[in-house]
């Protein structure tokens, strides 16, 4: 590892659903134009994803999360912006309420349709969108070490991030079905421990080599390094309906990887616990979101999640102020307290229905409030 710190840049991926402004339901086959629109005026930074009615927001690597929220909030204007024109807008949240994922139409890409050739039955289920920050670390093994260190903290990011209460108009009793639906495909969930990067590009290549995969951007774990560039990729997180939200997660992801970077500095490290551990924490934060109580593996106990994330704000404090994110960092507090964004399609539905609503007419209030909240404080850092 080098004397000089990695630069810690910072980019953010977001995947969004357009939705119909008249019926609710997901824009299965939206127009040509929409997307072409989109990806020229981003100049590439808007993609089609697995299915037509998904699109793909990549920030650039940004110096600060300052930088990538403005960013994405203008990626975000620029989507609502052109799609309103075709009677459409995105929703930023891992499901759809209630569209039915037997009707959707598969992007026609040469790669997305090798995907369903592939993964058949499960490929048609993942109807999901998440969000994804790269990390900019330019030394291969300290990737790797972060990696592995990062790992204990995916249930914790999981929790945070929570978007997908319904599917297929139910509630599934789940607060990130899309983790579910996600676990159907192979390579994905917790990453495997490598001692080095020389180990971990041996065991891709034997993948590589024998045609299991093209590449190693086919590994989708929860936390991965990136395809492209040189970075650490953590991609657990359901799509944050609230910026402020995917902004303070970014935040918190970044100061982390700064903190156990310092640790190695000092000849530290975050211990490694067994992944049958980390993976009941990443099972209940699916459960349970930040309700539930999650394993502190130090302690040996249950400790409420509230608890954990004011431990999380102390440990990354340092780093989010040399990192200027300090404040979005202390977002998570207030996320916690008004509930994540699967807490508030939850409430907007239940209200929906105490008022009368039918349950299909409660499921659209709940596309309705993902619809303003999507666009809501695109404008600036409101806390």
């Amino acid at each position: 590892m080098g004397s000089s710190e990695p630069p810690f840049t910072v980019g953010i991926q977001e995947e969004y659903l357009l939705v119909n402004l008249d019926s609710r339901d997901v824009a299965e086959n939206p127009p040509a134009p929409l997307l072409e629109e989109c990806t020229r005026r981003s100049s590439g930074q808007v993609s089609p994803r697995f299915l037509r009615s998904q699109l793909e927001a990549s920030t650039p690597a940004c110096r600060s999360i300052a930088e990538a929220r403005a960013g994405l909030a203008g990626l975000r204007e620029m989507i609502s912006q052109v799609s309103g024109r075709y009677g459409c807008a995105p929703i930023a949240a891992a499901t759809h309420p209630f569209a039915k994922v037997t009707r959707q139409i598969t992007t026609a890409r040469e790669q997305f349709f090798a995907l369903a050739n592939e993964m058949q039955g499960a490929a048609r289920r993942i109807m999901i969108c998440g969000m994804r920050v790269h990390v900019g670390v330019d030394d291969d093994d300290l990737r790797v070490d972060l990696m592995n260190q990062l790992t204990y903290f995916v249930p914790h990011l999981l929790a945070l991030s929570c978007s997908s209460p319904f599917w297929d108009g139910e509630r599934t009793g789940l607060m990130s079905f899309r983790m579910t639906l996600l676990s159907s495909l192979p390579r994905t969930g917790l990453p495997e421990r490598f001692t080095s990067h020389a180990e971990l590009r041996r065991h891709l290549e034997t993948l590589v080599r024998n045609g299991m995969i093209e590449h190693q951007g086919k590994m989708w774990w929860d936390v991965r390094l990136g395809s492209l560039h040189p970075t650490l990729e953590v991609r657990v997180m359901d799509s944050c309906t609230s910026i402020d939200d995917a902004a303070a997660l970014a935040a918190l992801i970044v100061s982390l990887a700064r903190r156990l970077y310092r640790l190695k500095l000092d000849n530290r490290s975050w211990r490694i616990y067994p992944n049958m551990l980390i993976a009941e924490n990443r099972w209940r934060a699916m459960r349970y979101s930040v309700d539930g109580e999650l394993l502190d593996l130090a302690r040996g106990e249950l400790v409420a999640f509230p608890q954990l994330v004011s431990e999380l704000i102390a440990l990354v404090r340092e780093d989010a102020a040399e990192l200027g994110c300090l404040k979005e960092v202390e977002h998570l507090q207030t996320l916690l307290s008004r509930g994540t964004s699967a807490h508030r399609q939850i409430r907007t539905y239940e209200e929906a229905r105490a008022a009368g609503a039918s349950d299909r007419e409660a499921l659209q209030a709940v596309v309705d409030f993902l619809l303003r909240e999507t666009k809501a404080n695109l404008g600036g850092n409101a806390q």
